[in-house]
């Protein structure tokens, strides 16, 4: 009379010769998995089923950095609706726009000259902190000036048109660009360089 549980080492051994993992083989024969690998550990693995199996776990990494993407992206689309929910239930008026303008410059801007100087590199910060000025101050346009820096593989004229594009600044009051050193060990993709914004009136 055939023994079960020999059949399933049998049955074991032939599955993981095939290229099958523990976890498979444990499914398959709904057998813990530590049963699994006492009744394979002595075998001696063909190179394709290394080959198998070694793609097999490159799978379930990729797998498994697809999954925490996914969970990641949830979480901050969670975040991302409280923020929301959070900012509409403010009432920003005149005077909070001011104390928000004034954060971002006391991070930001440069505190020892006459004039009111805001240097950065993302357009998000440099555009919160125009339109929160702008919204805060009876401004003159005029007296706004603008410095980019940039390295040597950025297109000078393109990186002031994109600049005066989200700061609104015309590109007549635009100064020479500064050119940074460069080591050219690395070139960072989609970076349009920092501007300075400057408002000539304390």
């Amino acid at each position: 009379m055939p023994n079960p549980l020999f059949e399933k080492q049998k049955e074991a051994v032939t599955l993981r010769k095939l290229g099958k993992s523990l976890s498979e083989i444990a499914t398959s024969l709904r057998v813990a998995k530590s049963s699994a690998s006492l009744w394979t550990k002595n075998i001696v693995l063909s190179n394709q089923a290394k080959q198998i199996l070694s793609q097999k776990k490159i799978d379930g990494q990729k797998k498994g950095i697809a999954s925490l993407a996914i969970i990641r992206r949830k979480k901050q689309k969670i975040i991302e609706n409280r923020i929301d929910k959070e900012l509409k239930s403010m009432k920003i008026d005149k005077s909070m726009q001011k104390i928000l303008c004034s954060f971002l410059y006391w991070a930001e801007g440069e505190k020892t000259t006459s004039n009111v100087s805001f240097i950065n590199s993302d357009p998000v910060m440099i555009n919160a902190f125009l339109i929160l000025f702008r919204s805060s101050f009876p401004l003159d346009e005029t007296k706004f000036r603008a410095l980019v820096h940039i390295h040597d593989y950025h297109d000078d004229k393109k990186i002031k048109q994109f600049w005066s594009k989200k700061t609104h600044i015309s590109l007549s009051q635009f100064n020479k660009s500064y050119l940074k050193h460069h080591t050219g060990t690395r070139i960072k993709k989609d970076y349009k360089g920092c501007i300075r914004v400057k408002y000539y009136d304390s």
